[in-house]
């Protein structure tokens, strides 16, 4: 009688203890699942009475997905040890809850249960669901702008039509314009449409005077408008540039988003992003868009160098431009730098993604050098004939593999000097199948071979023959049908060759690669 007088008061110590306690508190039977206890925190939690929450069992309290979590509960606990997890519980309401569990073995009503003290974490569950997704949404957002940086170095020319799609990877919009600044005019490079607002064609927008460049430009800040309707000063302004000449981007649009493409303190262009909601791009968002416009900026400086190297003939310009020109590698260096930038935090993530970034910063820094060289040769003609065209070879195929990551392999055997037209072809020659092989090959390797004769074993001896050889492991083509599109390169080689009197034999097979090789011969005068 004592003992069961003592058993009794221990319960109701128990009883009184668990139910001041804020956290839930439940008895659960080991064998069948079934609630033998729960005090009043927990059947608040779950939005049951007491007594009704008595009435459950494992089965009916846990989300079904959380189920197979609990096989090894009763065993776990009939052995000594502590069961700890989250799991999905059913609310009397039908909503579900995430809750932290903590159970011992306990001795109730004379046999051993499960005692676990259980806690609503689910603000805490849902936070870090909520910084999961943001921290993939930041990693996504990194992978593209590196794809961006990527292919802006990898060319001097800009490819406004693919920018525009991996912007939209990036910031999704209704209606996109890339413009470039011409005479006081912003002219259309790209423009696209995602959703039916209306036909977008190029247009030109014509400024009228220095305080509307000015407005456009913003301090190298990007221009942000909830609603391109509104009444606010900016949204004003945007309208009246755009109603006359540029009326298609404000066809059912509400929001808009601009970024001054802008070196130094000049304009050269922008990227207008317009969305059929209201209030659509964020802060963050437009900080992104700066990111992409100021990397297009430095691409169409570039390109603007590049093409006056290629245009402009004299000596005293080439040499200006030669300087000028160092400028090129920027949108290497800062690909550079937007890797290494993200470099700790990818490492942390995801180690094997690191390792290929460092990769490509390898190659970019590499490629940003040998991509300077090859341009310094271009704008110093003089460098062709004075330097050996053996170097020169090394030369094309480092930039080669610097813009491309298309491994080039340059073997060199003997010396001799070569006539000087007969020089500058060839190097023309092995450049034009460089290029023909980034355009069409699809290759992932090539071998350049420059062969002299035995006897050219110095090179102050002037070379009577030699031979070169350009092998890919591309896609190669029908050789018979050499002249069809996308093999006007060969007819320029053969036509560089024939000028130096050499003979050039082309070799290909579909799914095989292509093989090039010159001969020259010396011709003695008659």
């Amino acid at each position: 009688m004592m003992m069961k007088t003592e058993t009794l008061h221990s319960e109701l110590l128990y009883q009184s203890v668990f139910e001041s306690i804020g956290d839930g508190a439940l008895v659960t039977d080991l064998e069948t699942g079934a609630i033998l206890f729960v005090n009043p925190a927990a059947a608040k939690m779950h939005g049951y009475a007491q007594a009704a929450f008595c009435e459950l069992n494992l089965q009916k309290l846990l989300h079904p997905k959380s189920l197979p979590f609990f096989a090894d509960y009763a065993r776990v606990l009939k052995n000594g040890g502590r069961f700890e997890m989250v799991a999905q519980h059913a609310c009397r309401d039908e909503s579900f809850i995430s809750v932290e569990w903590r159970a011992v073995a306990f001795p109730y009503q004379g046999r051993v249960c499960g005692l676990a003290v259980v806690r609503d974490v689910s603000k805490r569950v849902e936070a870090e669901r909520q910084l999961h997704r943001r921290v993939g949404a930041r990693a996504h957002e990194q992978a593209i702008l590196l794809g961006i940086s990527q292919m802006l170095a990898s060319t001097l020319e800009l490819q406004s039509d693919l920018l525009l799609d991996k912007l939209f990877e990036l910031i999704q919009y209704s209606h996109a314009g890339l413009f470039a600044l011409k005479d006081g005019t912003l002219v259309t490079l790209a423009a696209h449409a995602t959703a039916p607002l209306g036909q977008v064609t190029p247009f030109c927008v014509q400024l009228d005077d220095q305080q509307t460049l000015d407005a456009l430009f913003n301090g190298r800040h990007p221009m942000r408008i909830a609603d391109i309707w509104g009444d606010e000063p900016t949204a004003k302004f945007v309208r009246a540039l755009l109603e006359k000449d540029g009326a298609a981007l404000l066809n059912g649009t509400r929001s808009w988003l601009w970024a001054p493409l802008a070196v130094k303190n000049r304009v050269i262009g922008g990227i207008g992003l317009t969305h059929a909601g209201n209030n659509a791009f964020t802060s963050h968002q437009a900080d992104l868009m700066m990111t992409v416009a100021n990397q297009v900026a430095v691409t169409l400086v570039n390109a603007e160098l590049y093409e006056h190297a290629q245009t402009l003939a004299a000596l005293q310009e080439r040499q200006r431009l030669a300087q000028n020109l160092h400028d090129a590698v920027n949108q290497s260096l800062f690909s550079a730098g937007l890797i290494a930038e993200v470099l700790p935090r990818l490492w942390e993530r995801d180690p094997v993604e690191a390792r290929r970034a460092l990769e490509n910063l390898r190659h970019l820094t590499r490629g940003a050098q040998a991509e300077m060289r090859a341009l310094l040769v271009e704008l110093r003609p003089t460098t062709l004939i004075d330097a050996e065209l053996g170097d020169l070879l090394r030369l094309l195929g480092n930039a080669f593999t610097g813009r491309t990551n298309i491994l080039v392999d340059v073997t060199i055997s003997g010396d001799g000097e070569l006539p000087a037209q007969t020089q500058v072809a060839l190097y023309r020659i092995c450049q034009e199948a460089l290029n023909n092989i980034a355009k069409h090959a699809n290759a992932s390797r090539v071998e350049i071979e420059l062969c002299y004769p035995a006897q050219a074993s110095d090179v102050s001896v002037a070379s009577e023959s030699l031979e070169l050889r350009i092998r890919d492991n591309g896609r190669g083509f029908d050789a018979d049908g050499q002249t069809s599109a996308g093999h006007y390169g060969l007819g320029m080689m053969r036509e560089r060759a024939e000028a130096v009197a050499a003979e050039i034999t082309v070799t290909s097979r579909v799914g095989q690669g292509t093989e090039i090789i010159i001969h020259w011969k010396k011709v003695e005068a008659l």
